[in-house]
């Protein structure tokens, strides 16, 4: 568990503890998958093989799977990877290897392609980039060629590879309008992203934001509230706070409608139960949910354990009362008298006085800040990004959910979205 108390909320990520590599997103399409590697020089000790291999490591100085070196060589280092026909190729990003002694990151790198008679550098690649423990992207004008060529230019050490991957097309796009954030906000969402690569070692390992709850549901999401208040509910007031929840998670999905790929144009919530203390707070007796009374965790009533997707991340809940359609995905936890708000893969918490208090407002901001946090998005406490400020993830600065967020939420969407097909 990783976490972060911050001046206005305490943020739960739960992502975990750093892995061995394992395939991951962004393989799905890659083409080098299917190419044969050779490369200029290789140690004796190291694998060229390791380049397409389908491994995503986990930090550039990788200790558990094969990686591609050339120490002691220097100079101009090269891999190239050969197809058996001619392939279209439009994007690749590179993993360096470092290990922090006789390899470590190229001075430069670029790519060429095979024209028939020579390599030639791609054209109008968007920068070669050069940084540590993440995928090193550039998008360049399409080539046919059965031939790509990495050709790095070591420093004062040799120099090596992770992973290569090669794409059809542009990095982050797909059907729909594609990756085209607007030119300002280019340099603070890569801040950003390599910041959350940096802070966060097992960033894609991790399986449970709120992404992977909305593919998991086919596009849906399921609530438990969890009502830590001896305040009295009635049906209305419940109606009310599944229908002001509801409003507010669809302030983030309208962000994704229709942007990159993105297939869903809605994404229903539901809320399927709640959990209080006493049976007699909650003022109705229909069936429309499940309640749980006194079933009690972290000091606060609990919907049961066995269908919550949290406690079970396989997807299955073979002993949720009802089966897997009375699951929950995340809880929405009102607790009297608190100030602030946490929020993460389990869901969001807030005060329930606030909450009540703004169920008719069009934004209810702690809210949407922790909603935030459920898909990923990290706040921003100790730095700010540059030419940026006044964001919801910021929190304190904003009270909606401004172009920046927005864009922040949509770039999850671009490094993600291969987990999912897409």
């Amino acid at each position: 568990m990783r976490l972060r108390t911050c001046a206005a909320a305490t943020l739960l990520l739960l992502l975990g503890t750093p892995a061995a590599a394992v395939a991951a997103p962004g393989q799905s399409d890659n083409l080098s998958r299917t190419a044969t590697v050779t490369a200029s020089t290789t140690s004796s000790w190291e694998s060229v093989a390791a380049v397409n291999d389908g491994i995503d490591p986990s930090t550039s100085n990788d200790t558990v799977n094969r990686r591609w070196g050339t120490w002691p060589a220097t100079g101009e280092q090269w891999v190239l990877l050969t197809w058996p026909t001619a392939q279209t190729l439009r994007s690749a990003d590179v993993y360096f290897f470092d290990d922090n002694g006789g390899v470590r990151l190229p001075a430069s790198w670029r790519l060429q392609y095979w024209t028939g008679s020579a390599y030639t550098d791609v054209a109008a690649a968007n920068g070669y980039p050069v940084a540590a423990n993440r995928y090193n992207e550039v998008t360049f004008n399409q080539v046919s060629t059965s031939r790509l060529r990495v050709v790095l230019q070591s420093g004062t050490a040799s120099v090596g590879l992770l992973e290569v991957r090669t794409y059809a097309t542009a990095i982050g796009t797909g059907t729909g309008t594609g990756w085209n954030p607007p030119a300002g906000l280019v340099t603070p969402l890569n801040q950003v992203w390599a910041h959350q690569e940096q802070t966060y070692p097992n960033l894609y390992g991790f399986r449970n934001y709120g992404w992977d709850q909305v593919f998991a549901n086919g596009g849906s999401i399921n609530y438990c509230v969890r009502w830590d208040s001896s305040a009295p509910v009635s049906a209305a007031l419940r109606d009310r706070i599944h229908a002001s929840l509801a409003r507010q998670f669809k302030k983030w999905m309208d962000v994704m409608a229709g942007h990159n790929g993105w297939p869903y144009a809605t994404v229903p919530v539901k809320v399927v139960g709640w959990a209080v203390r006493d049976r007699a707070t909650l003022q109705w007796t229909d069936s429309s949910v499940d309640v749980y009374v006194n079933n009690i965790r972290e000091n606060a009533p609990q919907c049961s354990e066995p269908c919550g997707r949290f406690f079970n991340q396989a997807g299955t809940y073979p002993n949720c009362p009802g089966g897997a359609a009375h699951h929950y995905d995340m809880s929405l936890w009102l607790t009297a008298g608190m100030g602030g708000g946490a929020g993460g893969d389990w869901g969001q918490r807030i005060g329930s006085e606030y909450y009540v208090g703004a169920l008719d407002s069009d934004n209810i901001h702690i809210l949407l800040h922790e909603m935030g946090h459920s898909f990923g998005l990290d706040d921003f406490y100790d730095w700010t990004p540059s030419g940026v400020g006044g964001f919801l993830m910021q929190a304190g600065s904003a009270t909606r959910i401004t172009d920046f967020d927005a864009w922040m939420l949509r770039d999850w969407w671009r490094h993600l979205k291969n987990r999912y097909g897409y």
